[in-house]
C-alpha cells in the first residue's frame, strides 16, 4: 500500500457575505467538513459544478487558507501557520498550478527568470546552477531556446501553461494542486498540457490533486475522483469504478453529460432543473434534494452521511437510495 502523503480531516470553511452596502453579513459555508487523504505518486479528481467549493479546498490542501475546523497533514505533520518559516520551507515540496497562465505570471519578466525564482528564494544552487536547470525544465516541458527569453503575452495559451507548470516543478514538488490548469485553453491544446502533465507526474512521481469541472480530464489524470455538491462529497471512489456506475444522482448527471459517456440506447441523458441552492441558505436534509428526480420525503428532512458502500473498494457515497456497505466505514480513502 502506498504511503499516504497528505491527509484532510473535517475540513470546513465559512466566509462572510453582506447583501448590498449596509446589508447583514450572512454566513457561506464553502466547505463542509470534507475528508481525503492522498498517496504518494496518487492523483485525486474533484469534479463539481461552480461554486461547489472545489478550489477552497485546493487553497486549505496547500495551506494558503486555514480551515475553520479540521486538519490538513502533510508528510505525516500538520500543517503550518501560513506565513510561517516551517510553511515557507515546505512550500518547496507543494506547488499549485493556476487556471489563468497570463494571470499567474509576471508579464514585466521574461519567462526564463520567473521560472528560475523559485530556485533563487529557496536558495537552491549558485546562479549559474539555477540559470542551467531553468533552461532543462523549459525544454522539458517543450518550449524552444528562443522562447524562453520572450515575455508572458509574447508565447500562446498553451505555450505560458507550459510555462507554469515548469516553474511549480523546479523545486521537485512531491504534491501539486491543479485548479482548472486547462479549462482556458482550446480544446486540441488541453489534450497536448494534459498528456505532458500525465507523462511529468510519472517522471517525477508527483502526488496531485487536480480539480476541474470537464469530467473526460479528470477521467484521464485521476487515480481516484469525489464529486462535490455544496461543499460536500457525494460521492468517492476508484476513477474506472465511478465513471462506468456512478451511485449517486448528482454524479449520474454529470457522467450522463460528459461527451465520452458510453450510454446504451436506453440511457438517456439525466438533465438537472435548476441552480445550486444560495450557500448561504441551504436547504434542510440533502442539500441536492431541491434538484433531485429520486428525492423522497427523508430526504428533505435527514443530511446523508458519505459512507462505504459495496460497489467497488474504497466507494463512499452520501445518498439515503444507496444501500450501505457491511463493512466498517472510513473517514477517508
Amino acid at each position: 500500500m502506498s504511503t499516504v502523503l497528505l491527509r484532510a480531516t473535517d475540513l470546513s470553511r465559512t466566509y462572510g457575505s453582506r447583501r448590498g452596502l449596509f446589508g447583514a453579513v450572512t454566513k457561506v459555508r464553502a466547505v463542509n467538513r470534507v475528508s481525503f487523504s492522498i498517496a504518494a505518486g496518487e492523483t485525486l479528481g474533484i469534479v463539481g459544478e461552480s461554486g461547489s467549493g472545489k478550489s477552497t479546498m485546493g487553497r486549505m490542501a496547500l495551506g494558503l487558507e486555514a480551515p475553520d475546523e479540521g486538519q490538513v497533514r502533510f508528510a505525516g505533520e500538520p500543517m503550518p501557520a501560513s506565513g510561517s518559516p516551517a510553511w515557507r520551507a515546505q512550500r518547496a515540496r507543494m506547488q499549485m498550478i493556476y487556471q489563468d497562465p497570463l494571470g499567474a505570471l509576471d508579464r514585466r519578466l521574461p519567462v526564463i527568470v520567473q521560472v528560475q525564482e523559485p530556485l533563487d528564494i529557496h536558495r537552491i544552487g549558485d546562479q549559474a546552477q539555477r540559470l542551467r536547470l531553468a533552461q532543462e525544465m523549459l525544454a522539458r516541458v517543450g518550449l524552444s531556446s528562443e522562447q524562453m527569453t520572450r515575455y508572458p503575452h509574447e508565447l500562446s495559451g498553451g505555450q505560458r501553461q507550459r510555462v507554469v507548470l515548469a516553474r511549480a516543478l523546479m523545486t521537485r514538488p512531491d504534491f501539486l494542486v491543479c485548479d482548472e490548469p486547462v479549462s482556458a485553453l482550446d480544446v486540441s491544446i488541453q489534450a497536448q498540457v494534459v498528456n505532458l502533465l500525465v507523462d511529468l507526474q510519472a517522471e517525477f512521481g508527483l502526488a496531485m490533486l487536480f480539480i476541474s469541472h470537464d469530467l473526460r480530464v479528470v477521467r484521464q489524470v485521476s487515480n481516484r475522483v469525489a464529486v462535490m455538491y455544496l461543499g460536500d462529497f457525494v460521492e468517492e471512489g476508484d476513477a474506472d469504478d465511478l465513471f462506468a456506475a456512478p451511485l449517486h444522482p448528482y454524479t449520474r448527471a454529470l457522467v450522463s453529460a460528459a461527451p465520452v459517456t458510453k450510454r446504451s440506447s436506453g440511457q438517456a441523458r439525466i438533465v438537472l432543473t435548476g441552480e445550486p441552492p444560495n450557500p448561504a441558505d441551504r436547504p434542510g436534509g440533502c442539500s441536492f434534494h431541491p434538484r433531485c428526480p429520486l428525492a423522497i420525503a427523508r430526504c428533505k428532512q435527514e443530511a446523508p452521511v458519505l459512507r462505504s458502500v459495496e460497489q467497488g473498494f474504497g466507494r463512499r457515497v452520501a445518498c439515503h437510495l444507496v444501500e450501505p456497505s457491511s463493512m466498517p466505514n472510513s473517514k477517508a480513502a
